[in-house]
């Protein structure tokens, strides 16, 4: 049991370095001084420092607003190849941070009771005590974002889960990154033919069948094929 705590300290503590590596490049290429992050946290440099050192575990509703104030799509923290898009300045961050943390800890909690499991088995995923789970659960705790990796993984829970899926500047921003990953990620050719204006009428089309009923569709092709042949 010693042996497995100390192999998952050793893993969070170099998760929450890399993480930190991750957190000053996009910083450094977003020409974003530490004052500027420290202020839309509402903490101090030497806080974004530790962060950026992996001294200090970062949380998940913080990093989205780095991730915000950075324009780095959150991705960008746990995968490889991200696209980075400018954007405008953030607003009420504070307000958005306080709110995320009470969500992303109800997540936790929903997912836990879920999987009908209890707030000491968590904490033994992590190696802490139960109360600190409670904490986090209630969102008097930030959950740092290498900790948060390894409840989902623990819950099979995707760490998309517990992002922001809330209307607002924060939220609506991080959909608009998923949707041009998304579109990046389709195959040139149709990337070419959804830009073309000439054929928004051909996708509405597409998008008015995808919307119809099994049924409905079978119609549709067998008055083609009649046609046809």
């Amino acid at each position: 049991m010693t042996e497995t705590i100390e192999t998952t300290e050793a893993k969070l503590v170099l998760r929450n370095r890399i993480i930190g590596l991750l957190l000053r490049n996009a910083r450094e290429r977003a020409e974003k001084t530490k004052r500027e992050c420290a202020a839309a946290l509402g903490v101090s440099t030497g806080t974004i420092t530790a962060y950026e050192e992996g001294r200090k575990p970062i949380s998940l509703p913080e990093l989205e607003v780095l991730a915000y104030v950075t324009d780095t799509p959150t991705a960008h923290f746990w995968e490889h190849g991200p696209e980075l898009v400018p954007e405008e300045e953030p607003v009420q961050l504070e307000e958005i941070l306080a709110l995320r943390h009470r969500i992303v800890g109800a997540l936790l909690r929903q997912a836990r009771l879920e999987a009908d499991e209890t707030q000491r088995e968590l904490a033994g995923v992590l190696g802490c005590s139960s109360s600190r789970i409670s904490s986090y659960e209630y969102g008097k705790r930030p959950i740092p974002l290498a900790e948060l990796e390894l409840l989902a993984q623990h819950l099979n829970l995707p760490l998309e889960h517990f992002l922001d899926s809330q209307e607002g500047s924060v939220g609506e921003w991080h959909r608009q990154q998923d949707v041009w990953r998304r579109f990046y990620e389709l195959p040139g050719e149709v990337q070419e033919f959804v830009t073309r204006p000439v054929n928004i009428k051909y996708l509405e089309v597409a998008m008015k069948l995808a919307q119809m009923p099994v049924g409905g569709l079978r119609g549709i092709a067998e008055g083609l094929l009649d046609i046809t042949y």
